[in-house]
């Protein structure tokens, strides 16, 4: 922290993806950084690398500068991994842009978060299908997201809080029926892990989602050390839709936990 204000302490970067000067979009002192891929997509066999620490009492926003493309990956999938730790007291919203699995595309990526029991954490990610020639809703060969949250507790234990697996492959199952699409083309998903997470908060949410074009459901984990995890899973058939339903569950967060204005990532 300088002057009220998060700051970075180091920063780098090396190969497709790049990050961009830090900006702050209001006076909470919260710094905001954005993932750039001059490359424009991933391709067979990418390996992208990112990793974040945020320290104690420090507030990030981390977003990307565009969607997330996945072009046809012949011969291997691509994928992120990505590291996380928060400190004591610490903040990450972590708010992407879509991620779009175009034809015949194979992606996969893993997501593992290490937390203080007073940290906060956001995430929400909207997957959809891109382009194909046929219309086809589901013409991708895989969408893997996997997202560990571990609890480091005062005494130096560290316990697993939430484990969500999202698996979709479409040639090796309906996956538009019951129990998996539901009819729709389009997911989004919200994590939400803080200490005033509860089964009131889950509910409102859930009565948030009911104004909105999509079907959604809220489900809790347990609680390890003091804090809660909430996942939220959406479906829907447009982006547009999931975007603001998943804006307006954050932004009840934002101004509700930490005094803040409704989220606009001034990208357009």
């Amino acid at each position: 922290m300088r002057g009220g204000r998060s700051i970075a302490s180091s920063q780098y970067h090396r190969g497709a993806l790049r990050v961009l000067r830090p900006h702050y979009l209001d006076g909470s002192g919260q710094v905001c950084y954005v993932v750039v891929n001059p490359g424009g997509a991933y391709l067979g066999a990418d390996l992208f690398l990112l990793d974040v620490e945020v320290r104690a009492g420090a507030d990030l926003l981390l977003t990307t500068q565009s969607a997330t493309k996945v072009y046809r990956t012949p011969g291997s999938f691509a994928e992120q991994r990505m590291a996380v730790r928060l400190g004591e007291g610490a903040r990450l919203e972590l708010m992407p842009d879509q991620l779009i699995a175009y034809r015949e595309a194979s992606y996969r990526q893993h997501s593992a978060f290490t937390v203080r029991p007073s940290s906060a954490l956001v995430m929400a990610e909207v997957v959809t299908p891109g382009w194909s020639p046929d219309g086809a809703a589901f013409g991708y060969e895989e969408v893997r997201l996997r997202n560990e949250v571990r609890v480091l507790a005062d005494d130096g234990g560290l316990e697993l809080l939430l484990l969500d697996n999202l698996l979709i492959q479409p040639p090796a199952r309906d996956v538009t029926g019951l129990g998996f699409m539901e009819g729709f083309s389009h997911l989004g998903s919200l994590v939400v892990v803080d200490a005033r997470v509860d089964q009131a908060l889950a509910d409102e949410l859930h009565l948030l989602t009911a104004g909105f074009d999509a079907l959604a459901g809220v489900s809790l984990t347990r609680t390890v050390a003091g804090t809660t995890g909430l996942v939220l899973r959406a479906l829907s058939d447009s982006t547009g839709e999931l975007n603001r339903l998943l804006a307006a569950c954050t932004n009840l967060l934002r101004a509700r936990w930490h005094g803040q204005e409704p989220l606009n990532l001034r990208k357009h």
